[in-house]
């Protein structure tokens, strides 16, 4: 494996890229050198990104649709490869989030949520990668969270995915070991992205619960996006297999590494 992955031209495909972390990923990128390929459920947020890339004079292509659309992403690596050729860096952005306890979401919510965040990444990652494994050096690039990390209150379906997303990160990495395909996973902390307010929330909730709660959870939102596509990008260029996001997210690991069963006591207090 290669000990760098320059992205000077490298052909990148992000997901989730019409805002957060996905639309500084794709300015970033394009600020590197690299070609893009977009995709986001969101048009106005994805024409805004596609043009910001346009704007630094970059290569971009932008894809409209939903990643719990299993046959759209299977139809996109013979359109991408048929426009740009094969894929050199793949980053599965996207995320959702679902607010209230397990015994507050409805099961067709969580559902939800693990296509997006979990069964999205799964796909995307099987349908690229005979391409990915096809480049003399490729890298596949898996935003996890802190939250798969730490498992808090009022997280499970969140907490679930993101665990799963670093698993199956972890598991393929080292399958892929020796190789010239490296896999990142990564671990932000709180980065200031509308995911929390655009957060489902369970049907037994009060709405005035919810709202609550996602102010609250917006309070510990401190890192920018364009700081933590920086990190990211560092993270990629080095071809790190953990990726961890602002000072908050390391400070959490370590508590974890140091009480592995019983972090979220200190935590909480913490928080309080």
């Amino acid at each position: 494996m290669a000990d760098a992955f320059p992205l000077h031209d490298r052909l990148a495909l992000v997901t989730g890229a019409g805002s957060g972390i996905g639309a500084a990923l794709a300015v970033g990128l394009a600020r590197e050198g690299a070609r893009l390929v977009l995709v986001d459920r969101d048009p106005d947020g994805l024409s805004r990104s596609a043009a910001a890339v346009r704007a630094l004079g970059r290569e971009v292509d932008a894809h409209c649709f939903d990643l719990t659309e299993a046959d759209r992403i299977a139809a996109l690596p013979d359109a991408v490869s048929g426009r740009h050729g094969p894929l050199d860096l793949l980053i599965n952005n996207a995320g959702v989030a679902l607010a209230g306890r397990f015994a507050d979401v409805e099961l067709a919510d969580f559902d939800w949520l693990m296509d997006v965040n979990f069964r999205a990444v799964v796909r995307m990652t099987h349908a690229f990668l005979p391409q990915l494994e096809s480049r003399p050096a490729a890298q596949i690039v898996n935003l996890s969270s802190l939250y798969g990390i730490v498992a808090p209150p009022g997280q499970t379906a969140y907490a679930a995915s993101k665990f799963a997303v670093r698993g199956f990160s972890e598991a393929l990495r080292h399958e892929y070991a020796g190789t010239a395909l490296g896999i990142s996973v990564v671990h932000p902390g709180g980065v200031a992205t509308a995911i929390a307010r655009n957060a489902r929330a369970g049907p037994r909730l009060d709405p005035a619960e919810v709202e609550s709660g996602k102010a609250a959870a917006e309070r510990y939102l401190r890192s920018s996006p364009e700081a933590a596509a920086a990190r990211i990008l560092r993270g990629i260029a080095r071809r790190e297999p953990r990726i961890i996001v602002g000072r908050d997210a390391a400070q959490v690991t370590l508590i974890q590494r140091l009480m592995p069963v019983r972090y979220w006591s200190l935590i909480a207090r913490a928080m309080e």
